[in-house]
């Protein structure tokens, strides 16, 4: 579990076009070193463990000014030293790291390093006046595993200019960059952004759900083959991301409908005389029935019969298995 503290569009200098994020976490202004500390016992207090981590989001840590960053760093190294936790983590920008700034961070214990890469497409990251350049995060991700952090490299997908043969190819590079970690945000309309201007004036098209979970599940399979642990898709639900989304793909467990849509890709090759008979362990059903039971209405749909039962291992028509994680 992470124990987040968000630091709202904290150390960033730039506005890009999709950006809002104080509507998107839902926290105004940065908390101070006395609220973070009551954010983390209560996370401690309602049963978080030693295996937990500290995790800064929502801005570019590494842009904060460097006093506020020690002292948030402090405090994080405090709980690490106790064994209260057992990680910091962190997000920032690819173009805000820096030999300087990773001593300081080494220094304080942090474990994980998170880049909003976004594409690494030169033209989508222009696009969205993003500010970095795609050779910014190559040369970010060599220094943090220069420097023996963990890797994380965040994805959007349906940014303007944007197409899916681009993010798989982001994809792709992530893995040959050495991510061991990934996000997956299919890109929302938010208000009071640049994208909602384009949206109104007809400039910007976002993905629907049906297009969002599709490509989802050809990047969660690129990822999963690649031994790459992909830590989220798609923001997280809250009260202020649905008030504040405009338009795209929305949906409050997109994670749930792209891992069903992956597991469904894998079943319908495996289809034999209009018949899916799939045998698993019990921890696999949802996932092969499908968010809101949505794999079985597919094949029911196009005149297949689909039988789950449960199993020791995972079968399909008495053939090997597929990847149900």
């Amino acid at each position: 579990m992470n124990i987040p503290i968000f630091v709202p569009h904290e150390g960033c200098g730039h506005d890009c076009a999709f950006c809002n994020q104080r509507t998107i976490t839902g926290e105004a202004v940065a908390p101070t070193i006395s609220e973070a500390r009551n954010i983390i016992e209560n996370y401690i207090s309602g049963g978080s463990g030693a295996g937990d981590t500290i995790a800064f989001f929502g801005g570019s840590f590494t842009g904060i000014d460097m006093d506020m960053q020690r002292a948030y760093l402090a405090l994080a190294h405090e709980y690490l030293q106790r064994g209260a936790v057992g990680g910091i983590r962190l997000s920032t920008r690819p173009d805000y790291i820096d030999e300087e700034r990773l001593g300081l961070l080494k220094e304080y214990g942090v474990t994980n390093i998170e880049l909003g890469a976004q594409s690494m497409d030169d033209g989508v990251l222009r696009a969205v006046n993003r500010g970095h350049s795609a050779d910014d995060v190559r040369r970010a991700s060599a220094l943090i595993l220069d420097h023996s952090f963990t890797l994380g490299l965040q994805m959007m997908t349906g940014l303007p200019t944007d197409t899916p043969e681009k993010a798989a190819a982001t994809a792709r590079e992530f893995v040959r960059l050495g991510a061991t970690e990934t996000r997956i945000y299919p890109t929302l309309v938010m208000e009071h952004t640049e994208l909602a201007t384009l949206l109104k004036s007809g400039e910007y098209v976002p993905q629907s759900v049906e297009e969002a979970a599709e490509l989802g599940a050809e990047l969660y399979g690129i990822f999963r083959r690649a031994g790459v642990k992909v830590l989220r898709i798609g923001l997280s639900d809250s009260e202020g991301l649905k008030q504040g989304c405009l338009a795209g793909p929305y949906h409050p467990a997109m994670g749930e409908l792209v891992r069903s849509r992956y597991v469904r890709n894998q079943l319908e090759p495996l289809v034999e005389n209009g018949k899916l008979n799939v045998l698993a362990p019990k921890r696999y059903i949802s996932r092969i029935v499908g968010n809101k039971r949505c794999n079985i209405n597919y094949f029911r749909e196009k005149g297949i019969e689909m039988t789950v039962l449960p199993g020791e291992n995972v079968t399909v028509n008495e053939k090997e298995g597929i990847d149900c994680d």
